[in-house]
């Protein structure tokens, strides 16, 4: 299978390359999505599949910076699906638990009604459906994304490590998505899936202060250092501009019925951290 990578810079797009070392690995500097003349103009040939990686990921900044967020997570699939029908391969767009609003009271199915929060959430939807134009292709959604690089879990073990004990919220659920893992179900679907799955890793799923507690654990620290408040509480001293989906769970019942597997997180989490914990 031959397989492009855009978005080759950031934490995915370095773990599909890592697990595909022969891709074709693209950063914005050697392809610019949100440039439509550039997709068209750019030599496809001889790719079966296109991952596209790239995203605007600033959910904050996105509330008063849409039109930025739009052109790269809109508009950039568009013209991959334009691409897509011309030279035939499959397009993968990967996407993310923002196009829901958090309300559902278990895991979310791939055919939850799309409703997002916020201007990246509605930018993520928007590339999804543009996406789906492509005459083949995989809609991949995730969340709570951890590799290599600047993370939650990153800044959790920084903390940790520092002596710092944090105030870290409670009262949103997901699980979280290790980008080996993850690559690795990416690529198995562009292989042979069509249509739209999510993947996260396995496991119960735990608060953002739940997993902060567990990377302290892993390092030594009291699982109690890291305090607990609503997101209320977090908001009065760290103002987001954007909502957050109190329930970011997203169901892997179509993941599974295609015979893939994702590890439980903790597993994950462990193997992330490593001995250096």
């Amino acid at each position: 299978m031959r397989v492009c990578v855009l978005g080759a810079n950031g934490q995915l797009g370095r773990a599909l390359t890592a697990a595909h070392p022969g891709a074709t690995a693209l950063g914005r500097a050697e392809l610019d999505i949100t440039d439509a003349d550039a997709v068209a103009r750019f030599d496809f040939s001889g790719h079966d599949v296109v991952v596209n990686a790239a995203a605007y990921t600033a959910v904050d900044r996105a509330e008063t910076e849409p039109a930025q967020a739009w052109a790269a997570n809109a508009l950039g699939p568009a013209h991959l699906a334009a691409a897509a029908g011309e030279h035939g391969f499959t397009l993968v767009q990967v996407s993310t638990e923002y196009v829901f609003d958090g309300t559902a009271t278990g895991p979310m199915p791939v055919d939850q009604p799309l409703a997002p929060l916020g201007a990246y959430g509605a930018s993520k939807a928007a590339g999804e459906l543009a996406a789906r134009a492509a005459p083949r292709h995989v809609v991949v959604r995730t969340s709570w994304v951890v590799g290599d690089g600047g993370n939650f879990v990153a800044t959790m073990a920084r903390l940790a490590a520092d002596g710092v004990s944090p105030d870290v919220v409670d009262d949103q659920i997901g699980r979280p998505t290790f980008t080996g893992h993850l690559a690795a179900a990416v690529l198995a679907l562009a292989g042979r899936g069509h249509g739209v799955y999510h993947v996260t890793n396995d496991g119960e799923p735990v608060s953002w202060c739940g997993l902060a507690r567990e990377v302290f654990a892993r390092y030594g620290r009291d699982p109690g250092d890291v305090r607990a408040v609503s997101t209320a509480e977090y908001g009065a001293d760290k103002p987001h501009l954007a909502r957050r989906p109190a329930n970011s769970v997203l169901s892997l019942d179509r993941l599974a019925g295609a015979g893939l597997a994702v590890p439980d997180w903790r597993e994950a989490l462990a193997a992330h951290l490593g001995s250096g914990a």
